[in-house]
């Protein structure tokens, strides 16, 4: 332990001021051993008292301040262990400072713990959070993240191990004491963190082919598929001339002369065969439809007046 000299040669109070304890120590003191384990964690032990004891009010906020400066080369020690993943380091060092600004506020030193014991796990949790929600390209849950985390560590033990293939699923399962089905999970999830821009160009591929190109569109055949199941009964209702006319007019494309040559009547005739077909046929889907959502609307009132009841 220091002595109570150089203690007070380390850090001084004025008036809330504080000073880190790094700042021109005296050379009898500089093989000893340091209060603390960084140089950048200076002792603020009495302004943190002091500022619990302060109201509200200008002086408080500026002795807030100086603490928070005091603190800020560690929040930065800390931002610069997360560098290299895909965030600028001067953002990395903003979201630490916020965090320190948190651990500042809600440090109560009446616990008795030192604050470097309480802000070292604030910043470095806020700066996770910041890689959780703003560098995944796909919102992944916590518990699946985790699983990657997971998931990743026991495919790099298992590569050294099992070298020349690609461990498999029980295998990592196994390493990372999961089940296989959260091992899968977790696999999905590494891909998840960043993605391809749609025009990238795929592997093997010489003539610029690129990820857009193998995208689909909207397939219009989808409505026609639901047109066709709900007409279906009503084509089956038809005479058989008048089914023979709609078959050669829509599924044989012939001409209505042509239809009317077939089956020895005129064209005008047929024109208004299929005319009336249609007509008839597409008022009773229209109907049928009507009912449908008006007993599905009653199924849902009914719904609605049992829950009420139980819910009040």
């Amino acid at each position: 332990m220091r002595s109570d000299a150089a203690r007070s040669q380390d850090a001084t109070r004025h008036h809330g001021a504080v000073r880190p304890a790094h700042a021109n120590p005296p050379r009898a003191q500089r093989s000893r051993s340091r209060r603390h384990p960084h140089d950048d964690a200076p002792d603020t032990a009495a302004a943190f008292q002091r500022l619990c004891e302060l109201p509200h009010g200008p002086e408080r906020d500026a002795l807030r301040d100086e603490l928070v400066r005091a603190w800020l080369p560690m929040a930065e020690r800390l931002a610069g262990r997360f560098r290299n993943r895909g965030e600028a380091l001067d953002d990395l060092r903003q979201v630490a400072a916020l965090g320190l600004v948190k651990a500042v506020d809600r440090y109560d030193p009446e616990r008795g713990n030192a604050f470097e014991s309480y802000a070292v796990p604030t910043v470095t949790g806020e700066i996770k959070r910041h890689f959780r929600d703003h560098m995944w390209t796909l919102h992944v849950p916590r518990r699946v993240q985790d699983l990657r985390n997971r998931v990743r560590f026991a495919c790099q033990d298992l590569t050294q191990t099992t070298p020349g293939r690609t461990p498999s699923i029980a295998e990592i399962a196994e390493r990372a004491q999961m089940s296989e089905e959260d091992a899968a999970t977790g696999l999905e999830a590494l891909d998840s963190f960043t993605a391809l821009s749609l025009d990238a160009e795929l592997p093997g591929s010489d003539d610029g082919y690129a990820l857009r190109d193998t995208l689909g569109g909207p397939d219009p055949a989808l409505d026609v598929v639901v047109d066709r199941e709900a007409v279906k009964p009503r084509l089956a209702q038809l005479p058989e001339r008048e089914r023979t006319i709609l078959y050669l007019r829509f599924f044989r494309d012939m001409t209505q002369s042509r239809i009317a040559e077939h089956l020895g009547i005129s064209q005008m005739h047929v024109s208004r065969l299929i005319s009336r077909c249609c007509g008839r046929m597409r008022e009773e889907v229209l109907c049928e439809a009507a009912h449908r959502a008006a007993a599905a609307r009653c199924e849902e009132q009914a719904r609605a007046a049992r829950v009420t009841p139980g819910a009040a």
